[in-house]
């Protein structure tokens, strides 16, 4: 047992470059700074101080994706009062109180708290529960909505346990459902739609989950961690490592047979936006757990690929197809895909892993409309290849 959980030791790939401890502190200083609170920030606090939220710059929206993720990142940077400011938000705008979906959290608000979605997406609730965790661990529970790990007990209750008596549940859509099938205890990308996104598969979460949920809901998330990692390995191509947006349970791409002009999106069966997380994620349950050596072989492969087809030929801002052939419409996050890709080394051993931390050291945030997803997967990859995304539990 050789990951963080286990050990308590961090890798720190920065100081495999030389990178000191006091240099990494202070340009994750710098670059945390930059993307919440400098000249081109997302992160935006109301008039009382008291609730603020985070801009998809991009969609001109508020997101559970964005609100959840910066979370994290307060906690990992120990920003309590920040934090509680995106969380009051959440609750007093996103949370639903009533129908089917109660407990869960419209995925989409204008900035004014208004609703832009009628339902929740499922990976803004489990980094939610997870921050909140996190923030029991690191600041202690509170009063209301601040005693965290109540609340994300009780989110993640609702996450699997939604609809299992009401007339209109699984076997009947679009009634109460739960976010991660009951039966193969995978995640879902909808709640309503029996197909995932590989992006959302999160085991190193499950393993947390399953420690600090309700006792009775334990074995369901140690399952589900099991579960995900088996999916992996069959979402990523064998070669390339690369997962598709969207898929089937069993890993194959989702094919949309409804949308046959991809003139704005090149189809969720390919490596585009949302697919880049997935090395992240791997490379993240392979530091914190460390479960088997697919994460490392998967985390090379994906490292691999891009040095040598991908960079190699002058397309790495292109989109492909998970064999790793070209299509040609251009990557819209390069910025993010540099830093999904150097997350990977926390896991990769080959030569190159190296190579892809030093340019994502070089390379500044993104700046611009969409800046709001690189500049997420810039900072959790600054927080994780400098030993700084850690387990609070």
């Amino acid at each position: 047992m050789n990951g963080a959980f286990h050990t308590g030791t961090y890798s720190n790939v920065f100081k495999e470059l030389g990178k000191s401890e006091a240099e990494i502190e202070s340009r994750l200083n710098e670059v945390f700074e930059e993307i919440f609170f400098g000249g081109e920030k997302i992160y935006f606090i109301n008039e009382s101080g008291d609730m603020g939220y985070v801009m998809d710059t991009g969609n001109n929206d508020v997101r559970t994706e964005g609100m959840s993720y910066a979370m994290m990142v307060f906690v990992q940077m120990n920003r309590k009062e920040d934090f509680d400011r995106i969380w009051k938000w959440a609750r007093t705008y996103m949370y639903i109180k009533e129908g089917w979906n109660k407990g869960y959290f419209y995925w989409s608000m204008l900035p004014c708290g208004g609703k832009n979605s009628d339902g929740p997406a499922p990976d803004g609730e489990e980094f939610f529960a997870m921050a909140l965790l996190f923030a029991c661990a690191r600041w202690g529970d509170g009063e209301g909505i601040f005693n965290y790990s109540h609340e994300a007990r009780e989110l993640l209750r609702e996450c699997i346990h939604k609809g299992e008596n009401h007339p209109d549940c699984i076997a009947n859509p679009p009634g109460p459902q739960p976010m991660w099938n009951p039966g193969n205890k995978l995640i879902k990308f909808i709640t309503g739609l029996e197909m995932t996104d590989p992006s959302y598969h999160l085991p190193h979460f499950y393993e947390l989950f399953a420690l600090k949920s309700y006792e009775e809901d334990r074995g369901f998330w140690k399952a589900a961690a099991a579960a995900s990692r088996e999916y992996l390995k069959t979402a990523c191509h064998p070669v390339t490592g690369l997962a598709p947006e969207y898929s089937y349970y069993d890993g194959t791409p989702y094919a949309e047979r409804n949308n046959p002009d991809k003139s704005e999106h090149p189809g969720h069966d390919t490596f585009f936006s949302d697919a880049y997380r997935v090395a992240m994620n791997i490379a993240l349950d392979h530091e914190w757990f460390a479960p088997d050596e697919w994460n490392r072989e998967t985390a090379d492969r994906i490292q691999k690929f891009f040095m040598e087809a991908a960079i190699g030929s002058c397309t790495k801002d292109k989109v492909y197809k998970t064999d790793g052939t070209v299509i040609d419409f251009p990557a819209l996050h390069p910025v993010g895909l540099l830093a999904a890709n150097a997350t990977a080394s926390l896991a990769a051993r080959g030569e190159q892993r190296l190579t892809f931390a030093e340019r994502f050291w070089n390379t500044p945030p993104r700046k611009g409309q969409r800046r709001y997803y690189d500049n997420f997967l810039y900072i959790f990859a600054f927080l994780a290849l400098g030993g700084n995304y850690k387990i609070y539990i």
